[in-house]
């Protein structure tokens, strides 16, 4: 639990995922009674999230498409009129489709950045305002070590990521003196939908099969024990860690052996 506060309601996006159903299954555990609610675009995959959880936990699912991020200021005000004002913001909702930028139609890219970058920033902007008058709240923002290192085939993925991890990291920067705490987070591969999408849109190669993939459960108690520590980031799985150290080295690895995109 964040020192000194509890949460009483978190917003994570992209809950029907992987790791957003692990964080959301974790803030449950870690903050009893919390409300939660809990958005996605894929409706059977959110009632599977719902049910995961403790009888106990107050919870609330809406489909909500992040590729449409005019309708979010409209969504989070009757949100907040429900069930009162958030004081917990996960963005955890990602696209992720690798193809070449020569081969990438505009409105595909366009949709990624919508869901990844811009949709992000618009729940930041409408969340983040109340927290600090309030003087407390937390955000985790999910971005990427296709962020960090470059892909091929990610121009749009990569992109949209390393925007929200910076914003991410200069909001930890602005955010803390009032009491709002950021964690960015930076997953290499993890075991979800999306990691195999994208494996699937690779060309076949070692460094592909050697890849390690880690595990949602394991990601959402590093990301819940950097809320509680005050921590300003989670680098997952530890390879990944090592290689953000170790920037340089691994951006020269990817620019040389990173797999072609299959389209």
């Amino acid at each position: 639990m964040l020192r000194g506060m509890s949460l009483s309601h978190v917003l994570v996006t992209g809950a029907a995922g992987a790791i957003g159903g692990a964080l959301a299954r974790e803030l449950a555990a870690r903050h009893p009674g919390v409300r939660l609610s809990l958005v996605d675009v894929d409706e059977a995959g959110l009632a599977r999230a719902a049910a995961s959880l403790p009888p106990s936990s107050p919870v609330t699912v809406s489909r909500w498409d992040l590729s449409a991020p005019e309708t979010l200021g409209d969504r989070h005000d009757a949100l907040v009129a429900s069930h009162g004002p958030l004081d917990g913001l996960v963005n955890c909702a990602g696209i992720m489709d690798v193809r070449s930028i020569a081969g990438m139609p505009w409105d595909a890219g366009r949709r990624v950045l919508d869901v990844d970058l811009v949709s992000p920033m618009r729940l930041m902007s409408l969340a983040v305002p109340a927290m600090a008058a309030a003087g407390h709240g937390v955000v985790v923002n999910v971005s990427s070590m296709a962020g960090r290192v470059p892909l091929r085939g990610c121009a749009y993925y990569g992109g949209a990521k390393a925007g929200l991890a910076m914003a991410s990291e200069i909001a930890h920067l602005e955010l803390a003196p009032r009491g709002v705490h950021v964690v960015t987070v930076y997953p290499g591969p993890v075991a979800s939908a999306l990691e195999r999408g994208a494996r699937a849109q690779l060309r076949p190669s070692l460094i592909a099969r050697l890849m390690p993939t880690g595990d949602a459960l394991r990601i959402a108690t590093l990301v819940a024990r950097a809320i509680s520590r005050r921590e300003p980031r989670v680098v997952y799985p530890p390879l990944y860690a090592v290689a953000d150290r170790a920037l340089g080295v691994a951006t020269w690895v990817t620019r040389r052996f990173s797999p072609a995109p299959a389209s």
